[in-house]
């Protein structure tokens, strides 16, 4: 997270040479990186002391702010020092107490460009230099949507770059369209780059292509090889990436953190700001209903309804999403069952339970889109759709099973609800599984009825005041 601090230096004083000291086992994560001159691995304070005397520096900037770095810069007697100021104090207190203080809210990259004003350094602007930019993200549709604002970021951070999407198939028209992807590539797994030459193929076709520059969202080894042997100069990724031996620059991957939050810090080592700014959980505009989905929706407020899932045990009950739906229907509002091709069996068997309206199977990306732009409040496991709907601003309640909020793949943004059950077996996989490893499934069998239309009451509840005052307008 000190890259865009080396890049602020050497904007300002483009002359200037930077050294940083840094423990011997993250050297090799500063190695290459175009702000840095040398990287010293630090052996002890003595050392440190000799070689500042020895190298007659100019100034020194400490971005640890610890005991250790204090006695450095104070020993050590350099003309011009600035600190970045750790608030240890208010860590503390918040992992203690749960006290928060306004220095915590702001990203610690911020803090660092707080140091440097005191020598009237300004923050860089961005990353002047990058024209051709592949963005690769080949993981499920929730990944991919959660991809979208890191797009959008990119196109601020490096206005005269041309962004590329490298994508499957099946997630390729989450990107088609929108206004930050100039050109969607499709990364064929299952075809002629599949296999052991795979990776060498597709990175043959990059190649050519002459991009400068790869954020790689994706954390597997193939990704991070894939734009290794395209020879792309600069590769960003997570340092919890497979490959991450692969990039230039790896940036500190957090499970504290929402995974579109974390898919943003990918672009701080280009000087962007981390944290999100206002209106971030907004990044899909539905577009106008089709005349054929319009024909088959009533009038009416409408419900979206998701009972699918990729994996079982984020499946909430049929049964009780089949009693979900006539109570929304007793509250006036109309359910409309949605899903994907494998989901048809469970939404025609809830569908003949409730008399909901069942699209499961029969809408595209693009209708799912639209038919966010109508509904009132959208029901959901823990899914694709779920930050679908909330990227278009649908109030939604998340059905939480196997997985948890911690994991970072909640629905983002004000105005949701997430219903679980405070179980210790929980989370049980990053994805979820076949079965419960347990065999109760109690994660599920606890949420019931009344707790999730409860949730949905409280949603609606919340949209009638503002409602109302559109009307009176």
């Amino acid at each position: 997270m000190t890259g865009p601090v080396y890049q602020s230096l050497k904007a300002h004083w483009p002359d200037c040479r930077v050294t940083v000291l840094v423990k011997p086992q993250f050297a090799a994560a500063l190695k290459g990186h175009p702000g840095v001159d040398e990287v010293v691995p630090f052996t002890g304070i003595a050392p440190a002391l000799s070689l500042i005397k020895e190298r007659g520096f100019t100034h020194l900037l400490d971005l640890h702010g610890n005991l250790r770095s204090f006695l450095i810069r104070t020993l050590a007697r350099v003309p011009n020092t600035a600190a970045y100021r750790k608030n240890a104090l208010g860590r503390r207190l918040f992992v203690a107490l749960r006290i928060s203080t306004p220095g915590l809210l702001r990203h610690t990259v911020d803090r660092y460009h707080d140091a440097l004003a005191a020598w009237g350094v300004p923050r860089a602007g961005g990353a002047p230099g990058f024209k051709k930019v592949l963005v690769m993200q080949t993981a499920f549709l929730g990944d991919s949507l959660l991809t979208l604002p890191l797009l959008r970021r990119l196109k601020e951070v490096l206005p005269g770059a041309t962004v590329t999407v490298l994508t499957l198939a099946k997630t390729a028209d989450i990107f088609r369209g929108t206004p930050w992807v100039d050109e969607v590539l499709i990364d064929d797994k299952r075809g002629r780059h599949g296999g052991l030459a795979g990776p060498w193929a597709i990175a043959a076709e990059l190649r050519s292509r002459g991009f400068d520059l790869a954020v790689i969202p994706h954390r597997s080894f193939r990704s991070a090889l894939i734009a290794r042997l395209s020879g792309m100069p600069r590769r960003i990724g997570f340092d919890s990436s497979a490959g991450r031996f692969l990039l230039t620059d790896a940036v500190p991957f957090s499970w504290d953190m929402h995974d579109l939050e974390r898919n943003l810090s990918l672009t701080l080592p280009l000087g962007a700001a981390g944290a999100p700014s206002s209106g971030e959980s907004r990044y899909v505009a539905p577009p106008a209903v089709s005349a054929k989905l319009s024909a088959l929706l009533p009038s009416g407020p409408l419900a979206g309804v998701h009972p699918g899932s990729a994996w079982a045990t984020k499946r909430w009950l049929p049964e009780r999403f089949a009693e979900l739906c006539v109570r929304l229907k007793a509250d006036g509002i109309t359910p409309v069952l949605v899903g994907g091709p494998d989901d048809k069996a469970l939404g025609a068997s809830i569908a003949r339970e409730c008399g909901a309206l069942d699209l499961v199977g029969k809408t595209d990306l693009e209708d799912l889109k639209a038919l966010m732009g109508r509904l009132s409040v959208f029901v959901t496991n823990d899914s694709g759709p779920m930050h679908l709907a909330a990227a278009a601003g649908v109030p939604v309640v998340a059905i939480f099973g196997a997985t948890t909020r911690e994991l970072g793949f909640f629905p983002y943004g004000p105005g949701h609800r997430v219903v679980e059950a405070d179980l210790a077996c929980r989370p049980c996989g990053l994805h979820g599984a076949r079965e419960c490893p347990e065999g109760h499934f109690l994660c599920m069998r606890l949420l019931t009825v009344d707790r999730v239309h409860a949730a949905c009451r409280e949603l609606l509840k919340a949209q009638a005041p503002a409602a109302g005052a559109r009307s009176a307008s």
